[in-house]
């Protein structure tokens, strides 16, 4: 392999992981480290994960990070070949269809992640490749990337898929990689920062939240969309006690955070 390669190959993986580390890490480090005792009173689950998970979390998310990063090249390579649908400069297609294919790629990668998660349910493929993930019953921020390597072949999957069938921009695929990433590592959050009345107001109960894939974790068996409810809603895949689970999380956080929540946190945190 030239330098050249090794370079651009280095490039990749270093990005990935770059912004796997700023996401996730943050988000840990302000919730499961700076201000666990502030926001105890937001936790879904009134506990916190041991040492042991999170590391299994993290270990596992190295994998997923090589594997992200091969499939990336391939498309990279792809595009070199003019072999996928890039485009060179943004005004070849103007700021318009620029801002929707970005909408585009959201809507495309909700459906793709619905019905894969949906058949990585299936008995034979959970026990292949989706046990790894539901490992994290009680899930942090770097459970985002926690795949057996199967799946994390699956889950890159969409990146092709956009390259060879809409025409994009490089940026546009930045912003919506960028978008999908917070996304994926709020749902495992493991805190619920929504308003109350979010998942029963006509437009915003459209979208899923923290408590939503929570509960998928902890029931397998519901909440399979990512970023929106609308194929749950369609397809009647929504835990029934879904809006009223997450009613009583925001109900007993606005009660703690009323009583100075920090106080209710015991002295010695909770763990699985």
């Amino acid at each position: 392999m030239s330098i050249e390669k090794i370079i651009e190959v280095s490039r990749v993986l270093l990005s990935i992981a770059g912004r796997y580390l700023v996401f996730a890490g943050a988000f840990y480090l302000f919730f499961y480290v700076w201000r666990k005792r502030a926001y105890w009173y937001a936790k879904i689950q009134q506990r916190y994960p041991e040492n042991k998970h999170i590391l299994r979390e993290i270990v596992y998310s190295f994998f997923t990070i090589l594997i992200f990063g091969a499939v990336i090249m391939l498309v990279i390579f792809a595009s070199k070949q003019h072999l996928t649908r890039i485009y060179p400069s943004i005004s070849d297609k103007g700021y318009a269809y620029y801002f929707l294919s970005i909408g585009l790629m959201i809507l495309m990668h909700d459906t793709y992640f619905y019905w894969t998660h949906r058949a990585m349910h299936w008995k034979p493929l959970f026990k292949l490749m989706h046990k790894t993930h539901h490992l994290s019953t009680n899930p942090t921020p770097f459970a985002a990337y926690a795949f057996h390597p199967l799946e994390a072949v699956v889950e890159i999957g969409i990146v092709p898929l956009i390259a060879f069938t809409i025409p994009y921009h490089g940026t546009a695929l930045t912003v919506f990689s960028l978008y999908s990433l917070l996304l994926n590592v709020t749902g495992h959050l493991g805190y619920e920062l929504f308003p109350q009345g979010f998942t029963t107001h006509k437009l915003f109960k459209w979208h899923n939240t923290s408590t939503h894939h929570n509960m998928h974790h902890r029931l397998v068996k519901c909440n399979y969309g990512l970023y929106f409810n609308i194929w749950d809603r369609l397809m009647g895949t929504n835990h029934p006690d879904y809006e009223k689970s997450f009613d009583q999380i925001v109900e007993k956080r606005k009660k703690a955070k009323g009583k100075e929540g920090i106080a209710l946190l015991p002295d010695e945190l909770a763990t699985e």
